[in-house]
């Protein structure tokens, strides 16, 4: 395999005035071609001839960045860090005042950058066995939250922050789960079959007898949830076995 060292080489090699330059002068070929079309030219030989140089030197620069950017991604692989990822937040006192703040609302914003009109708290709430089937509660704050029993099904939850939670046999069937974090929550009993989960964290989290059958997992997310211990038993609803719906070899 090609080593560190040499791509930082070739990087800067590559980029640099001499190397462009080598490119440009290159090929005898080149020469030719470049004599031959300073034949039919009327006049100004040497502004041809200069075009000619400047386009190379654009092809040079052009071909040494892609070679040097895709071997870099050959070779040093990384998973996107989203928010599911994100190891430290900065959460704003609970408002204790507002009275309707531990109802499930769903936005009517939108769910793709999780936007809403003011900050969407629930932690602390009990909300067990709750019918939110079909909401939009995209960038929830959860923590210390009780959603066991709930009905989620196609429910909307991009970069939520669910943490520390209970969603014990919570039904998230064919919802959308994207880059949030379930660190420290428990989904014992959990469905989440033919769900979206890509970047989302369930480090910490107990996940036994969940069941993921279907559900849409990136390959890092699979490695995460495949050393996750907790990654066991049937769930009790579907009776599926936990760890072959992840697609996770022998423990």
């Amino acid at each position: 395999m090609v080593s560190a060292s040499f791509v930082t080489l070739a990087a800067l090699v590559l980029s640099s005035p001499s190397a462009v330059g080598a490119f440009s002068a290159a090929p005898s070929n080149t020469q030719s071609t470049t004599r031959n079309v300073a034949l039919f030219s009327s006049s100004n030989n040497n502004e041809d001839n200069q075009g000619l140089t400047n386009s190379w030197r654009t092809v040079a620069q052009a071909t040494a960045l892609g070679l040097t950017m895709a071997t870099a991604s050959l070779l040093f692989p990384q998973a996107a860090l989203a928010d599911g990822q994100t190891k430290d937040f900065r959460l704003p006192p609970i408002d204790y005042a507002d009275k309707s703040r531990c109802e499930l609302k769903s936005s009517s914003i939108g769910q793709a950058n999780a936007a809403r009109d003011k900050l969407y708290d629930l932690r602390m709430c009990d909300l067990k066995g709750a019918q939110a089937g079909g909401f939009d509660l995209s960038g929830v704050i959860m923590s210390n939250t009780n959603l066991a029993g709930a009905k989620l099904e196609e429910a909307y939850f991009s970069k939520g922050y669910m943490r520390e939670s209970n969603f014990e046999g919570t039904d998230f069937t064919n919802a959308i789960i994207d880059r949030a974090s379930f660190k420290g929550s428990s989904l014992r009993g959990a469905i989440f079959k033919n769900t979206v989960l890509t970047g989302t964290s369930f480090e910490d989290a107990d996940v036994e007898g969940a069941d993921f059958t279907e559900a849409a997992l990136g390959s890092f997310d699979i490695r995460g949830l495949c050393k996750n211990p907790t990654l066991k038993g049937e769930n009790p609803t579907t009776g599926a076995d936990t760890r072959e719906t992840v697609g996770c070899g022998p423990s």
